[in-house]
């Protein structure tokens, strides 16, 4: 049976989604953005700095549910622009050294006008 674990982060626990959902030792987390949820705003910097604190926000989230990035089997990746990959796949590569499955594409627009959304599947 799957487990719908709510936010660990207070100001979302309301969200309509569930930030992972565990089905035996699979976690499969929702998308994160580059959003400082302390002050709930995108970070400056553009698409290295957003890069860097969505995988942030992934390792918390992972961490909270007993998982790291080293367990990471599989990513989808999101870009408001193409052009961006290369920026994003310098930053990408320092965080998943064991290369998991990935698939990448560009969108019209991401949620709170966002350069980059993440979302990953992983083993606990």
């Amino acid at each position: 049976m799957p487990v719908f674990h709510k936010s660990h982060e207070p100001k979302k626990q309301n969200a309509p989604f569930s930030d992972a959902v565990q089905v035996g030792d699979m976690l499969f987390l929702a998308g994160q953005v580059g959003m400082d949820h302390s002050v709930r705003k995108l970070v400056p910097g553009g698409i290295k700095a957003e890069t860097r604190q969505c995988i942030a926000n992934i390792k918390a989230v992972l961490e909270h549910h007993g998982s790291s990035l080293g367990k990471v089997v599989k990513c989808t990746v999101i870009l408001s622009d193409i052009n961006d990959f290369a920026d994003f796949n310098e930053v990408y590569t320092q965080y998943f050294p064991n290369r998991p499955a990935r698939t990448t594409f560009a969108a019209a627009g991401l949620a709170v006008g966002a350069k980059i959304e993440i979302e990953v599947v992983a083993v606990k």
